[in-house]
């Protein structure tokens, strides 16, 4: 993980946090301007046919994106959700998903990311969904900032 997070813990502080924390979503890597984040399946994930929830899909999206935007902001900052869009292109229905953001533009304290959704198995990793979110540079509450 780069050393230029802003900070370099945040990241880890806020998937520990509320939802991020109950979901089980994991940091794979982060590098300023990107984020990779891993979801291995359960049983409360998963909807009827028994793949992912799309719930669930987007919210990994979301905390990707806000990690691939924050990972660039100044120290003190964060990028909190404007707007997302997420396409669903096939069924996730591996053993875990990977969602992997990139910064597409930052200008000012507005920033638009792209992320792609994979699901994974044994045999395959496969494009399950693709989204776009636009976050706003936020000032962090004095209790993260580090």
């Amino acid at each position: 993980m780069s050393t230029e997070l802003n900070p370099p813990s945040l990241a880890e502080a806020l998937n520990t946090k509320g939802f991020t924390g109950a979901t089980g979503f994991r940091i794979v890597s982060i590098e300023p301007g990107r984020a990779e984040l891993a979801l291995t399946r359960r049983d409360d994930l998963v909807q009827f046919f028994g793949h992912f929830h799309g719930g669930v899909i987007t919210a990994l999206a979301d905390h990707t994106a806000g990690i691939a935007i924050t990972s660039g902001l100044p120290k003190g900052k964060i990028g909190v959700t404007v707007e997302i869009k997420v396409n669903f292109l096939a069924p996730a229905d591996g053993s875990e998903l990977i969602a992997r953001a990139k910064t597409l533009k930052m200008s000012g304290s507005i920033g638009v990311a792209t992320i792609e959704i994979f699901t994974r198995d044994e045999k395959s990793e496969r494009l399950c969904a693709f989204g776009t979110a636009t976050m706003r540079a936020m000032d962090l509450p004095a209790a993260m900032v580090g």
